[in-house]
């Protein structure tokens, strides 16, 4: 599909937001090659004070321009998609605001990244314009911030240690922390009143898709135990990242003949994993009841978050376990505040990758590692995010093999 040059290299549509102002700051403070980038939003008043900010950071920033649009207003975000090579989405809930910016950009042919967590809304994202993205050339590109770059790219780079075309048993191990946004616990809340809607819209797009034919792919069907290796507990973790990682896995042969994986969350004991697991349960069982729900969405304070100072606290390290062919490695993933810096990085990081890394054409609605893989590595690398091959589960780094490359 041919169209005519976009204006802008990238527009980050939500910018005016808690999260959106964090990816402008690291847009305007990268460096490296120049680029067309402008911020849109639905109100031009806080887009004027979030470039004035921006030009205290760079002067040249100024003149950046700003583009009024309301994700409710279909022609405003058909213009929008129209305009840029890539846009950033960093709205949310995506389940109530998302949809008109990804069914634009299918439709322009506009490569397109978010921070979605939420599996409705990906879900839905594929069974509705994973065939018009085809056709039309965009990628659409779902989960590029903590939900689920290190954990997608992080199995990407363990696989390619390994041995290839033989079956490969893969788990992932999560530690983090860092403090949460209002708007990350209104999206929570939004996710966890939908369940029965999700569980519907993931049985549809299996159905739909299928599995591969000659591969088997699965989960390893993991539980709360204690690991040995760790010297800690792990419980699997219901978030979609495990889900992104297996989808990841059915579209290349690279992660072998068979392919299974467990994404766990790992503490230190057990009081403390059975704290976090009664406040997420009683977190979810309150999001059931409506007025409670709108209470706790109201007190969130969308659009507030941690400061500077408790972000530079924030941490996360994901580290894997991979054997195969009677191979066994470690690996980590590791960097700084996981929901916010962190994330607006591998964000920002993706959107740049699509716009100027030579990648494979891959359209639809798809993983980060399916279509970014080894360029987004070396970009988040080079950012100062650790992807390193480990001597054991609590050993020293060492450098990779040259299969990861």
């Amino acid at each position: 599909m041919t169209r005519t040059k976009p204006e802008f290299d990238i527009v980050l549509f939500g910018a005016s937001g808690y999260t959106g102002k964090l990816v402008a700051q690291y847009l305007a403070q990268r460096g490296g090659k120049p680029f067309s980038w402008a911020l849109a939003g639905r109100d031009r008043r806080k887009l004027e004070k979030l470039r004035d900010s921006l030009s205290r950071l760079d002067p040249r920033l100024d003149h950046i321009p700003l583009i009024e649009a309301n994700s409710r207003d279909p022609e405003a975000m058909q213009r929008l998609a129209r305009s840029a090579r890539v846009v950033i989405s960093a709205v949310g809930p995506y389940i109530h605001l998302g949809e008109p910016l990804v069914a634009a950009c299918a439709e322009a042919g506009t490569d397109y990244v978010d921070l979605s967590g939420e599996p409705e809304f990906v879900d839905q994202m594929w069974l509705r314009y994973h065939d018009q993205a085809r056709a039309s050339g965009a990628h659409i590109v779902n989960c590029c911030g903590f939900d689920s770059v290190p954990h997608d790219l992080g199995a990407f780079f363990t696989v390619r240690q390994l041995p290839e075309g033989v079956p490969v048993r893969l788990e992932g191990f999560v530690r983090a922390g860092g403090k949460m946004s209002g708007g990350t616990l209104s999206t929570a809340v939004t996710a966890m009143s939908r369940w029965r809607q999700m569980q519907s819209t993931r049985k549809e797009r299996r159905r739909v898709e299928g599995r591969p034919v000659d591969r088997r792919i699965g989960t390893t069907h993991g539980r709360l135990r204690y690991d040995r290796q760790l010297h800690s507990w792990v419980v699997p973790m219901p978030t979609i990242d495990a889900q992104v990682v297996l989808r990841s896995a059915a579209c290349d042969e690279r992660y072998g003949s068979e392919f299974r994986y467990g994404h766990y969350l790992q503490m230190k004991n057990l009081p403390m994993m059975a704290a976090i697991g009664g406040g997420l349960g009683a977190l979810a069982l309150a999001s059931q009841v409506g007025v409670v729900r709108k209470r706790i969405v109201a007190l969130s304070g969308k659009g507030v978050g941690p400061t500077q100072a408790e972000r530079d606290e924030g941490w996360f390290s994901v580290r894997f376990i991979g054997t195969g062919g009677g191979k066994t490695v470690y690996t980590e993933v590791s960097g700084g505040d996981p929901g916010y810096g962190e994330s607006a990085k591998m964000l920002a990081e993706s959107a740049l990758c699509l716009a100027f890394d030579r990648l494979p054409r891959r359209p639809g609605v798809q993983t980060p590692a399916h279509v970014l893989g080894q360029p987004l590595i070396h970009r988040l690398q080079t950012a100062g995010i650790g992807f390193n091959v480990l001597d054991s589960l609590n050993g020293s780094r060492r450098a990779p093999s040259p299969t990861a490359q």
